[in-house]
């Protein structure tokens, strides 16, 4: 009964966006009375995480004393970000920093956090990078993986994203409600319904523990209005992967060519009207929403000037007013050290086609696949090509298992055995860090096949990897990633299934020496999205977040 006024109040209290003349006072009395009451029910609690935390560092210690020569790599790592990283975040000052002991809890939310997609790359490389800056400081990480221990989490992470974590300081605390946020709940008005549901976990997840800092990295910004509601003394922060709503999406309501994504050209009719009207509101709304947030990070310049034009208005009296471009951190030094690329090297790549993304609707595989079947329907009427080797595609990403997601794969599948590419046509589920590497060592082509993908951290790997991209000319592989830096072209880029087709025959057609030319080049584009940079950036962030909690 609580948690249904708690969100009756909230959706109140937010529609004042809509509703300038409605007073928040009296709600935001309730809901900070609210917020103590769940502070105070949930101390001992808190108290109780942190005691474990500190008994399993010393457990932790007394072991690698006890077998020094058995250390944990990570434990290594601490000691060279100790000495060599001490100024990440700083503007190159000197200066000892007075926070450098703290040791209280930052709450990340992330539902899904064993997803292994790029986002859950964001969140455990920001985890890792947290842990080496306040290494007393406890991560919390708000999940909804109930099946998934620590001790197995911390080993896909290292297996997926070869990312090794501090264990002692991380605590998983497991979310009861994450149902409330799945797409599936709400056939009609998705967006907000889930954004409300964001509120019911949000909820669950300040009644597991309330953190110091609470920072949302997947998206579910009502949830951090929410918690400035509740706990205004709350430092909050977003890490924006995909603005809930964008113009581009409104755009694409009047789009009739079919390539906008799945709401393109839905603004007709009446329904079309209704859909343009509540999304209207929504935009409205999540702008209020946005201008809660304390610190905005946004993860591609496409992400940051929607925000800057959603959230903007709203964010005038934040004293981090901008939202800051920390592009996603990216294996790009270990793909360089291990894969070589150069003309003795080209000879072992094989006319593979490479896409790496999650098994989900919006990644658009069956455009990649249709490309595909054009590129090899063409390639046959070629009188050459009965001599060379038959190109392959690969397709690489997670799946959420009991989700739609296995059901959208067992439909691609069935795509391409309609094709008649089947036997040209490799799906890998899950697959380890390991094997990626593996296959982007071998690969000729990487692929990207999403409208207005918001980054695109699998475009990097391509080219960090030596990699050709050939990606959908929208988002952040247009704008970001796949772009000339002044010496020549990084990959091609594409909309539609012929132009697709098109560039995978020109890629595959490059004479050797210019072909490792764009290789190269696109390997040294790569090196502005670095692990080392990325947590530069972050931690000069999340700096302010603590800055604003210890004064």
């Amino acid at each position: 009964m609580l948690l249904a006024i708690l969100v009756t109040v909230f959706a109140l209290v937010v529609s004042s966006a809509l509703i300038p003349n409605l007073s928040l006072f009296v709600l935001r009395f309730v809901l900070c009375n609210v917020g103590w009451l769940v502070q105070r029910r949930t101390r001992s609690r808190r108290d109780a995480i942190i005691s474990q935390a500190r008994t399993e560092e010393r457990e932790f210690i007394s072991e690698c004393a006890k077998s020094p020569t058995q250390t944990h790599t990570v434990d290594e790592d601490w000691e060279k970000v100790d000495s060599s990283t001490s100024c990440l975040g700083t503007t190159g000052s000197d200066k000892t920093r007075e926070d450098e002991d703290w040791d209280g809890i930052i709450g990340f939310f992330h539902p899904f956090c064993n997803a292994g997609g790029g986002g859950e790359r964001v969140l455990w490389e920001a985890v890792c990078a947290t842990q080496k800056r306040w290494p007393k400081a406890i991560c919390a990480i708000y999940t909804g993986d109930n099946d998934v221990s620590k001790a197995a989490m911390l080993q896909r992470v290292e297996t997926r994203f070869n990312i090794q974590l501090h264990a002692p300081t991380v605590v998983l605390l497991y979310l009861t409600t994450r149902k409330y946020v799945l797409s599936s709940m709400y056939p009609y008005m998705t967006l907000l319904g889930q954004s409300l549901g964001s509120l019911v976990v949000a909820y669950d997840a300040f009644n597991l523990v309330v953190p110091d800092i609470f920072i949302d990295t997947m998206g579910y910004a009502f949830s951090i209005a929410f918690c400035k509601l509740l706990f205004p003394g709350i430092a909050t922060g977003a890490y924006v992967h995909y603005p809930t709503i964008s113009t581009d999406m409104l755009e694409s309501l009047d789009d009739d060519s079919g390539v906008k994504g799945v709401n393109s050209g839905a603004g007709k009719g009446w329904k079309g009207y209704l859909k343009r009207t509540y999304w209207l509101a929504f935009a409205r709304l999540y702008g209020w929403v946005g201008g809660q947030v304390d610190v905005v990070m946004c993860n591609s310049s496409w992400t940051s000037a929607h925000i800057r034009t959603i959230w903007g208005p709203q964010r005038s009296r934040q004293p981090f007013r901008d939202p800051t471009v920390v592009f996603p951190p990216t294996a790009v030094s270990e793909l360089e050290s291990t894969i070589k690329v150069d003309s003795e090297s080209e000879k072992t790549r094989q006319p593979v086609i490479l896409y790496i993304a999650q098994f989900r609707p919006e990644k658009n595989h069956p455009l990649l696949l249709r490309s595909f079947a054009r590129f090899l329907h063409e390639r046959k009427k070629s009188p050459s090509s009965a001599s060379q080797p038959q190109p392959k595609l690969i397709l690489i990403g997670s799946v959420r298992h009991s989700s739609p997601d296995e059901t959208h794969i067992y439909n691609l599948r069935l795509l391409a055995h309609e094709l008649r590419i089947r036997d040209h046509t490799t799906f890998l589920c899950d697959a380890s860090w390991p094997t990626v590497l593996s296959h982007l060592s071998t690969a000729s082509i990487g692929a990207n096949a999403m409208w207005s993908e918001h980054f695109g951290i699998c475009v990097v790997e391509y080219q960090a990897a030596g990699l050709v991209s050939v990606v959908h000319d929208s988002g952040g592989p247009r704008e970001d990633i796949v772009i000339d830096l002044g010496d020549g072209a990084t990959g091609f880029r594409a909309t539609t299934e012929d132009e697709f087709a098109a560039a995978f025959e020109a890629a595959l057609a490059l004479p050797m020496e210019e072909k490792v030319a764009m290789r190269l080049r696109a390997r040294k584009s790569a090196l502005r999205f670095t692990q080392e940079e990325f947590s530069r950036k972050w931690i000069a962030q999340l700096e302010k977040l603590v800055n604003m909690r210890t004064r």
